[in-house]
């Protein structure tokens, strides 16, 4: 695999001046590495196989190439992205929906799972080109045949790795089947499993790979912190940090659905502004939760693993473990959410028994991870424990 380690200027991609316009609203100048590494190749309908950490800017380094290929006089179907969560479909749709902002004519649908069916089909009547999905619910698309994707000339596998691990082999390998007039392919992953490269070795020709490391430039810059605390002083300990801190953008993550409810209620009754999401609540309600947390009107996002999959969100200034995670994996992609885009992020894990003592020793060995002991000083201000 080529690695790339940096970005390119942009303006040096030979992109249209739509695409280029819609980047300068938003001040996006450099590319990031997947970027520089996945775009040109893709523009010339080769096939992609990148292997990048999450928060490297994935989604512009396919959705580019996708945008300017797209014709808008053509009402078919030119490209079909598969997700594995509701949550990263509907956010790559906004992602693609930017970069069409000066595009007249080009149409994207998202299709998952816990939306009203129907709705979906008003919109597939509107022809869009690009279609986001997850593989479940396109299925069903298909077998409705409310939907046509054997038109389409690029297919994108995003977080393919989790995708092919929450086991949806058999739904991506009949979906790649049916989409057999594609000119080019991209698998977009954090790691290259059996799976991956099974799927890769079948689907795919000469394709380029392409790797970004975790180095320094792509790490996240995420100051690590441990607290003892009692049980029932969680909520408390979170207030008082953000109180000390007057942090903006807060996420916190916790192993039970009961958990983020109790810690919602104590936050909001300190006047905190919180809301919690995990699997009981339903789709609509969660979507509006993390849309108001997306734009910035929701100060505080509790949230269990499951629930927050595929939410990338990448400006939160710090992000909480009120309980300690059970897969060191877990433990890496909570706090991933903060110290992205070259900012400093901080990250507190609450331990309130030993198992957690035990589980936070094991994270910090395993991931080579420096998590400092911290405490609440005299003057109830946060100091290291030497």
């Amino acid at each position: 695999m080529e690695e790339f380690t940096q970005g390119v200027q942009f303006d040096t991609l030979h992109l249209s001046d739509e695409v280029m316009r819609a980047l300068a609203e938003r001040q996006i100048l450099l590319s990031t590495p997947v970027q520089a590494g996945a775009i040109p190749p893709m523009l010339e309908w080769k096939d992609i196989t990148a292997k990048a950490p999450t928060g490297t800017g994935k989604t512009f380094a396919y959705g580019i190439p996708i945008v300017e290929h797209i014709d808008p006089e053509e009402e078919s179907v030119q490209a079909v992205i598969l997700a594995p969560t509701r949550e990263l479909a509907i956010q790559i749709t906004d992602e693609i929906r930017f970069l069409t902002t000066y595009k007249p004519g080009i149409r994207c649908v998202c299709l998952y799972g816990g939306q009203p069916i129907g709705r979906q089909i008003d919109s597939l009547k509107k022809k869009p080109q690009i279609v986001v999905a997850t593989p479940g619910r396109l299925s069903d698309h298909m077998k409705r045949r409310t939907v046509r994707v054997e038109t389409a000339q690029t297919v994108v596998l995003d977080e393919a790795d989790r995708m092919l691990d929450m086991g949806f082999i058999h739904d991506v390998t009949r979906l790649l089947d049916k989409m057999n007039k594609r000119r080019n392919l991209g698998l977009f992953s954090a790691t290259i499993s059996r799976e991956v490269m099974d799927i890769a070795w079948v689907y795919q020709r000469d394709a380029v790979e392409i790797t970004v490391r975790e180095d320094e430039q792509n790490k996240p810059d995420i100051k690590q912190f441990r607290m003892e605390v009692s049980q029932n002083d969680k909520a408390n300990v979170i207030a008082r940090i953000l109180e000390l801190t007057g942090f903006d953008r807060c996420m916190v993550f916790c192993n039970t659905k009961g958990a983020t409810e109790r810690i919602t209620k104590f936050l909001q009754l300190e006047g905190i502004e919180a809301e919690c999401i995990h699997g009981d609540i339903p789709q609509k309600r969660r979507e509006q939760v993390m849309d108001r947390f997306r734009q910035g009107k929701l100060r505080v996002f509790v949230s269990t693993d499951v629930a927050a999959r595929g939410i990338d969100v990448d400006d939160v200034d710090i992000v909480f473990n009120c309980d300690v995670p059970d897969e060191n994996q877990d433990y890496v992609h909570r706090i991933g959410r903060t110290g992205r885009a070259r900012r400093q992020g901080v990250a507190v894990s609450l331990i309130a028994d030993y198992p957690a003592k035990m589980r936070i020793d094991d994270i910090a060995s395993k991931t080579r991870n420096q998590i400092v002991p911290v405490k609440f000083d005299a003057d109830g201000n946060l100091a290291v424990i030497e």
